[in-house]
C-alpha cells in the first residue's frame, strides 16, 4: 500500500509547560531509558484546529486522553505550524494532532516522537486513508487554466499564488511537489526548486506569493482576490463550504461558502471557488513523544483510540447527516482510527526525490 500511495502521489504530482506538571518517576521504559510520568498530557492544536468552532472535538479528544491514562489533559491552541511542531519535539506538548509533513519535520528533530494512530479512509483501513489537496481559483476563471478542455496546471506560472505554511503538508509540500513534477519537465523550469516557489517578484516563478497560516487562511486569500490561485485541503474548508456544482474533489468541481459558516468566512458567504487540481495524501496523524509519555500510556492511548467508544462517538466522529463542525465525519460510517508506525509517512519524505 505505501509503495502504491507514493507513486499515486508523485504521479499526481511554547515555553515547556512541565513546571505545572508535577512528574515523578516511572517505571515504564523508552529503549534504555527511564520515561518519567507526568500528572498532565499537554495536546497541541495547529492552527486549522485551533479555532473555536473545533472546541467541541478538542475538548471529546481530551476526554479519552484523560480517561485513558487517569492523567488531567491541558490543550495548547496554536497560531503557527512551527510552534506545534517545536513543541511536539521539544517536549513541551505530549500530543499533537498534525499533518503528515509536520509529523516527518518533528520526528527528524526528535526520533522519539512517532505516529500514535490515524484516521482510516471510507473503508475502514488504511488503503484509502487519504484526504486531498487541491488547487483552486475563483469561480470564473477555471477556463484560463485548462489546455483544451482538461484542467491543467500549466497556466499558474507568473501567478500571485497563496501556500498556508511550509510546514504545512497538503498545503505546501504536496502542491510544491505536484508543480515541481510538473514544470522540471520543461526546459524553462528544469532547475525549478521547492525554494524557488515560496519568494514571489518580477523574475521569479510566481509574482507573489502569499502564505495563509491556515488552509482556511488560504481560501480567504484566494476568495478575497489577494490570490490567484490557492493551495488548501478538503477537509480543512468542509466545515465552511458546500458543492454547487461539479463531481466532489474533482477538477472543474465549484464550491460556495454556506450560510452560517463561522470566521473567517462569515463576511464571505457565496462566494465560490472552483477546483483545477487534486492530488491525494496521507491522512493526519495523532502523534506523541514516547520520551515524555510512558510506555504504558502510549499503549492505553493506542487501545482507547481504536476503541469502538470512540468510532462510535458521535462528538469524534460526527453522523454524516451532522451539521455541527468537527475534525472528522463519518461518509460510509466505517471510519475509525487505526496504528500506524513511522515508516507510513515514508511516501511524504521521498516526495521530491
Amino acid at each position: 500500500m505505501k509503495k502504491k500511495m507514493l507513486t499515486l502521489m508523485i504521479s499526481l504530482a511554547l515555553v515547556a509547560v512541565t513546571a505545572g506538571c508535577g512528574m515523578k518517576a516511572g517505571e515504564a521504559q523508552n529503549g534504555t531509558q527511564a520515561v518519567k510520568t507526568k500528572d498532565t498530557i499537554t495536546i497541541a492544536w495547529y492552527p486549522n484546529e485551533s479555532g473555536a468552532d473545533m472546541k467541541t472535538s478538542r475538548d471529546e479528544i481530551g476526554k479519552v486522553v484523560a480517561a485513558a491514562t487517569g492523567k488531567k489533559v491541558e490543550h495548547k491552541t496554536t497560531t503557527d505550524y512551527t510552534i506545534a511542531i517545536e513543541a511536539i519535539a521539544s517536549g513541551s506538548a505530549d500530543i499533537v494532532y498534525m499533518g503528515a509533513q509536520g509529523y516527518v519535520e518533528a520526528n527528524a528533530k526528535n526520533k522519539k516522537v512517532q505516529p500514535l494512530v490515524v484516521q482510516s479512509g471510507e473503508s475502514g483501513t488504511l488503503d484509502d486513508a487519504v484526504y486531498n489537496s487541491w488547487l483552486n481559483v475563483r469561480k470564473g476563471d477555471g477556463d484560463a487554466y485548462k489546455v483544451g478542455t482538461m484542467y491543467s496546471i500549466e497556466n499558474i506560472a507568473g501567478k500571485k499564488f497563496s501556500f498556508v505554511s511550509n510546514s504545512s503538508t497538503s498545503g505546501f509540500k504536496v502542491p510544491s511537489g505536484r508543480i515541481l513534477t510538473f514544470f522540471n519537465k520543461k526546459e524553462k523550469y528544469k532547475n525549478l526548486t521547492a525554494d524557488d516557489l515560496i519568494l514571489g517578484g518580477k523574475d521569479k516563478f510566481f509574482s507573489d506569493v502569499l502564505f495563509g497560516g491556515t488552509h482556511q487562511g488560504s481560501a480567504v486569500n484566494l476568495l478575497t482576490g489577494k490570490a490567484d490561485v490557492a493551495a488548501f485541503c478538503d477537509t480543512c474548508v468542509a466545515n465552511y463550504i458546500e458543492l454547487s456544482s461539479g463531481t466532489a474533489n474533482m477538477p472543474g468541481a465549484v464550491y460556495k461558502v454556506k450560510q452560517g459558516a463561522a470566521e473567517p468566512f462569515n463576511t464571505l458567504v457565496g462566494k465560490e471557488f472552483e477546483l483545477i487540481s487534486v492530488t491525494p495524501v496521507l491522512n493526519q496523524p495523532f502523534v506523541i513523544n514516547t520520551g515524555t509519555v510512558s510506555a504504558e500510556d502510549t499503549k492505553k492511548l493506542k487501545d482507547a483510540f481504536t476503541a469502538d467508544a470512540v468510532t462510535k462517538n458521535p462528538l469524534i466522529f460526527l453522523p454524516k447527516d451532522s451539521k455541527d463542525p468537527g475534525m472528522f465525519k463519518q461518509k460510509t460510517g466505517k471510519e475509525k482510527f487505526l496504528t500506524v508506525d513511522d515508516a507510513f509517512f515514508n511516501p511524504i519524505r521521498t516526495l521530491y526525490n
